[in-house]
């Protein structure tokens, strides 16, 4: 065959040389009509000349034999002349083809030795090739008179020519790139003299050698693929091993090689050859790399390249990202931008969400028209259509929806003059579209019912006689707003508006990001209380790729998780041991199992995670973050995993064996499992499994206490200094000169005993004799006063930075001696660098703490108690007491600069000031604002800090805003006060223009009459903020 063409291919052409074949039969249709259907199958070549199609093959040139097609036998219909066969060019009946018979090298032990004339003043040979393998021997040919050899071997693809001989430099030659890519491929060496050279499918390459006086002879004999063993005497050598192919057309000084005498063995010798056949296997077709993943192969197998997927293993099966927020959220993350592949090592790809980390975990997805609209001009003949594309497709969108616990997107929709149902008919002026392509007559916050609005459910419409506001066609703005949460209908893909064509009638609408929580599958679990239960489901089909996943936690010594059955084939997943997961599996070539070992116990009522994944080339099996174990699958062999059982979870078809426990989170090749569905109606087992916070309350910090919920924890962050999801974002302030926090633990002896409140626990009849104070602190103000704690029996603990700088905490418990006084003086703390400072007193002992390396422990004489508790200062103290000079001295200063994290063993007076979940006896003088204490290095340390806006659903970072600078002094109050007034006028003066502006665009754009203006939540916020005949129940949520 001296071309590659196409053979045959389904086509409606003929071309010339070619054989053309036609089939004709009948389909029968509904409504006795038929449709004739022609085959046209088209052997050789295509397409017609006629036909503007081109492609990249040329016709085929050579001989066919044994041509079938469905039994067919083409060839025996064209010679009988059958008419269904068409013969177009030179087609004849016989071969003139010369028959090349191609050998197989079948492992590296393979070679082919050819004995040739010896003494030749020139070595040369030729021959086709074709292997997947980058490296291996192709050709050897030893030297006469001289030690060394002609080498041609293939390394890393390319071909290599190399000249050896004793005690000088190699001669080489590189040429050619990828010939390992299982095509036929021509090559010609030859060495004389002076020259070397390469020819490969036409290319020549040549070299130049330095020889000097000497001359090139042969040795007399040609190795092939590989060389015998040292055992033969041979000299033949090669660095890179044997070689896996086929050859064919070997000839030797230009005399083509007599394969048939070496098949006889009256030629040569080899080993290990198959001739008369090329044995090459195609590993590559059908491409068993899933997702994207790029094959390559060699002899003996198949290698997938993962690069850039968003997938890992054997054949890029499994999915490296998480499959929701919640997943996300669990392994400890904090809000942001996160990959989510919801269906796993599903078919749908990932796609790039914000997820916002609350008590539950928020997905939110984006759209194009989150921008406020305003519609005028529409009737039914002529409507607005507004359309809605997602940052990620609509298969991942639903794939997304169907995990969330609940979804939700707020559609606001303004309105005047403009109705949404025709009072006539009935007939909606104005709809939307979901993710079902249905359209939907019903608005936010109302259930799935046609034509209604969240009015109309709670009874407050502008007009009772109407189900939404703006049916009651006011000529005043009016809104029906609020949010879709009927999942099956989300998202909005489509809103339609027909009703703004009269005279001063006009809508405008704002559709929200979709927002989903939670993960139904992710806490979704069921509890096995006899060894006799289980849960059955459908047989599950993962012929050539197959992966299961969950979490179990269990206190019993072994049991099976998973077992589905076929007629030889099965898999099964157990508990061994209370140390040992198996994997055990058939696919036809023999029961095998592997095994995950741990130096732990995995019987500690503790969740386990348990990864199983079974391919083409291998099966593996990991358990938390234990090492993977694997088994590489036999070369060939058995591959599809052929099973047809139900799939029982939690037992085995013989109720022996059984697992006690629970079981959460199984998934299968992406797909989860409803247990909790099944185990209700299961005898045994029960849905649902308590116990989340013995294995994720570590999550919980600084503090924070886990608490379970029914699907999952949450961390209780009421006795902590910190807040957020984990209890880890910590509560920071700037306080600005002369300002404080006063946390009054009572408010007199006589009161507190009769208290129920958190200070009642340090009333006057109780000894406080241990407390443990933690926080952070940053300034460069010296004295200050960091904490006053003080007594109805004027005993005291002053925390304070002295006029050197130095951090000096001042002990004070017994009324009648000097106070204890620990000083820290190596360096200033008044530096605008952020101090972490941890005080624990247990009776006389006093354990310091600074910046988590410097410590010291003291004893205190001045007692062991300290009795009723009144207050906790921060920052100034503003009433006088019976304090030391210093401690006097800081007070009166107070505190400028941050504070953080402030906590009295379970109380946090910060946290109480700024986040009160309950009324606090707290009391904020001056200027105290939320905050953060980490600033950028070179900054001033009271003017760096930056205020926080609370982080909501947009899925953007949070906005700081600079804080006004501290005041330096008190002498700087009058200035202070005069640039607030002259502010306040300047931004009256502001706010004016910007109302006239506003009335001058609106007014142009009425005249305009245009669709859609910009800036029109401006104008639209200023209609309605003159508007005074709107009612007031009606909520504006845009604003």
């Amino acid at each position: 065959m001296t071309s590659i063409g196409i053979l045959w291919s389904s086509s409606v052409w003929a071309n010339r040389s070619t054989l053309q074949w036609t089939s004709t039969g009948i389909v029968s249709m509904h409504r006795e009509n038929s449709i004739t259907w022609i085959l046209i199958m088209s052997f050789g070549g295509i397409p017609a000349p006629e036909k503007s199609v081109s492609f990249q093959y040329k016709n085929f040139h050579g001989c066919l034999e044994n041509l079938y097609y469905n039994g067919v036998d083409i060839i025996g219909l064209a010679k009988q002349q059958n008419p269904q066969i068409i013969t177009m060019g030179n087609v004849s009946f016989s071969c003139s083809q010369p028959q090349w018979m191609p050998l197989t090298f079948l492992s590296s032990r393979s070679y082919l030795a050819l004995l040739a004339s010896p003494r030749e003043e020139e070595i040369s040979a030729s021959f086709q090739f074709r292997t997947w393998n980058k490296a291996g021997l192709l050709l050897f040919s030893e030297l006469q008179l001289v030690s060394g050899g002609l080498l041609l071997l293939l390394s890393d693809g390319k071909l290599k020519l190399n000249l050896l001989r004793q005690g000088k430099l190699p001669s080489d030659i590189t040429a050619g790139v990828g010939m390992n890519d299982g095509q036929w491929h021509s090559i010609s060496v030859s060495a004389k003299r002076n020259h070397l050279s390469v020819v490969v499918d036409g290319h020549v390459t040549t070299a130049s050698l330095l020889l000097g006086p000497e001359q090139l002879y042969s040795g007399g004999t040609y190795y092939f693929g590989g060389c015998p063993d040292k055992s033969f005497g041979s000299k033949c050598t090669s660095p890179v091993g044997g070689f896996q192919g086929c050859m064919r057309l070997i000839s030797i000084s230009n005399e083509v090689v007599d394969l048939i005498s070496v098949q006889q063995g009256s030629l040569g010798n080899f080993s290990d050859l198959q001739i008369d056949s090329c044995g090459i296997s195609d590993r590559c077709l059908p491409n068993y790399c899933e997702h994207g993943g790029a094959c390559s192969q060699s002899w003996s197998t198949f290698h997938c390249n993962c690069t850039d997927t968003g997938y890992t293993g054997a054949t890029c099966h499994s999915s490296i990202y998480e499959q929701s927020c919640e997943a996300y959220k669990h392994k400890g993350n904090t809000s942001g931008f996160y990959y989510i592949d919801s269906d796993g090592s599903g078919p749908l790809g990932p796609s790039l969400l914000y997820c916002n980390m609350t008590e539950t975990a928020w997905t939110i997805i984006q759209h194009n028209g989150s921008d406020l609209t305003r519609v005028r001009n529409t009737d039914p003949e002529n409507p607005h259509t507004g359309v809605f594309e997602y940052v990620t497709g609509m298969e991942q969108l639903q794939a997304t929806i169907n995990r969330a616990e609940h979804c939700e997107q707020e559609l606001a929709y303004y309105c005047k003059k403009s109705r949404l149902v025709n009072p006539q008919d009935g007939t909606p002026l104005s709809w939307w579209v979901g993710r079902t392509n249905e359209t939907q007559t019903y608005w936010g916050g109302s259930l799935p019912d046609p034509q209604k609005c969240a009015c109309g459910l709670e009874g407050s419409c502008t007009d009772a006689q109407y189900h939404c506001n703006c049916d009651a066609d006011r000529s005043e703005w009016t809104n029906d707003t609020g949010f879709l949460s009927y999942k099956e209908h989300l998202p909005v893909t489509k809103i339609v508006i027909t009703d703004t064509g009269r005279p001063h009638s006009e809508a405008a609408y704002r559709l929200g990001p979709l927002l989903c929580r939670g993960d139904r599958s992710f806490w979704n679990s069921a509890s096995f209380n006899t060894e006799a239960s289980y849960l059955h489901f459908p047989t599950f089909h993962g012929e050539l790729s197959a992966d299961v996943s969950f979490f179990f936690k269990t206190t019993a010594l072994s049991g099976v998780f998973l077992e589905n059955l076929g007629i030889t084939d099965f898999i099964r997943i157990e508990l061994r041991s209370p140390t040992t997961v198996t994997f055990s599996f058939d696919v036809g070539n023999g029961p095998l199992e592997i095994s995950v070992q741990s130096p732990t116990h995995f019987n500690d009522n503790q969740w386990h995670h348990v990864r199983v994944e079974r391919n083409m080339k291998e099966a593996s099996i990991q358990v938390d973050q234990l090492s993977p174990k694997t088994q590489a699958a036999p070369t060939d062999g058995h591959v599809l995993l052929q099973l047809n059982s139900q799939l029982f979870v939690g037992g085995t078809a013989t109720r022996q064996r059984g697992f006690l426990g629970c079981i959460r989170s199984l998934q299968l090749n992406g797909m989860a499992l409803d247990l909790e569905e099944r185990a209700m109606v299961t005898p045994g087992v029960q849905p649902g499994c308590r116990g989340h916070c013995g294995s994720y309350g570590k999550l919980c910090r600084n503090g924070g206490k886990c608490r379970e919920k029914p699907s999952g924890f949450f961390c209780d962050c009421s006795s902590s200094a910190y807040t957020g999801p984990f209890c880890s974002h910590e509560i920071s302030a700037y306080f600005g000169s002369g300002s404080s926090v006063i946390y009054n633990f009572q408010e007199n002896y006589s009161l507190s005993k009769n208290s129920s409140s958190h200070a009642a626990s340090f009333h006057g009849d109780m000894k406080l004799s241990r407390e443990m104070i933690k926080f952070s602190f940053r300034t460069t103000r010296a004295p200050s006063l960091l904490l006053y704690m003080s007594s109805f029996y004027k005993e005291y603990l002053s925390v304070i930075i002295a006029k050197n700088g130095s951090l000096q905490i001042r002990y004070k418990l017994n009324r009648y001696q000097e106070p204890d006084v620990v000083n820290f003086d190596f360096k200033s703390m008044a530096d605008g660098q952020l101090h972490h400072v941890k005080i624990n007193r247990e009776e006389g002992v006093v354990f310091v703490e600074i910046d988590e390396n410097t410590r010291r422990q003291v004893l205190l004489a001045s007692g062991t108690e300290f009795s009723a508790i009144k207050s906790l200062v921060l920052g100034r103290i503003l009433e006088h007491s019976d304090i030391d000079q210093e401690t006097a001295l800081a007070g009166a200063q107070g505190f400028t600069g941050c504070l953080s994290a402030v906590q009295l063993n379970h109380m946090a007076p910060l946290k109480a000031a700024l986040h009160p979940s309950h009324p606090a006896p707290v009391t904020v003088t001056g200027h105290v604002t939320e905050s953060s204490c980490v600033a950028p290095a070179g900054t001033d340390a009271t003017s760096r800090e930056r205020t926080h806006s609370f982080a909501d659903h947009s899925g953007t970072k949070d906005d700081r805003e600079p804080l006004t600078h501290a005041i330096k002094s008190d002498s700087a109050v009058i200035g202070g006060l005069i640039a607030v007034v002259i502010f306040i006028l300047l931004c009256i003066a502001a706010i004016a223009v910007r109302i006239y502006q506003q009335k001058r665009l609106y007014k142009r754009n009425e005249a305009k009459r245009s669709e859609n203006v910009e800036s029109a939540q401006d104008v639209l916020k200023s209609e309605l903020n003159i508007q005074n005949t709107v009612n007031e129940s009606q909520k504006e949520y845009f604003f």
